[in-house]
C-alpha cells in the first residue's frame, strides 16, 4: 500500500467487561490504522480509557464498505475522522 492512499477502516470484535467477573459485553471497535498490531494497541488503549477492565478480542479485519445500519454507521465514520470508535451490545449466552 502506498503513503498516499487511503487507509480501510479496521475493525476488532470480541467482549468486554466494565469489571472483572462482571457480566460480558459484545464489542466491535472501529479505527484507521498502519498496521494491525497498531490496531488492537490503540483498541486496548481505548477501551481501558472507557473503562472496561477486561478485553478479550477475537477477529480483526479490513471493512469492505460503509455499514448501512447505526450505530455502525456512525462509527465507520468516527474511525474515518481519527477516532477510536467503540460499539458495545449485549451479548448472546
Amino acid at each position: 500500500m502506498n503513503d498516499n492512499e487511503e487507509r480501510p477502516v479496521t475493525i476488532i470484535t470480541g467482549r468486554v467487561w466494565k469489571k472483572k467477573g462482571g457480566k460480558p459485553e459484545g464489542v466491535h471497535v472501529m479505527l484507521v490504522a498502519p498496521d494491525d498490531d497498531s490496531a488492537v494497541r490503540r483498541a486496548l488503549e481505548s477501551l481501558a480509557a472507557e473503562g472496561f477492565a477486561e478485553a478479550e478480542l477475537d477477529q480483526i479485519g479490513d471493512m469492505e464498505g460503509e455499514p448501512d445500519d447505526e450505530p455502525h454507521l456512525s462509527a465507520y465514520q468516527g474511525a474515518l475522522e481519527g477516532e477510536v470508535s467503540i460499539v458495545t451490545f449485549d451479548e448472546p449466552f
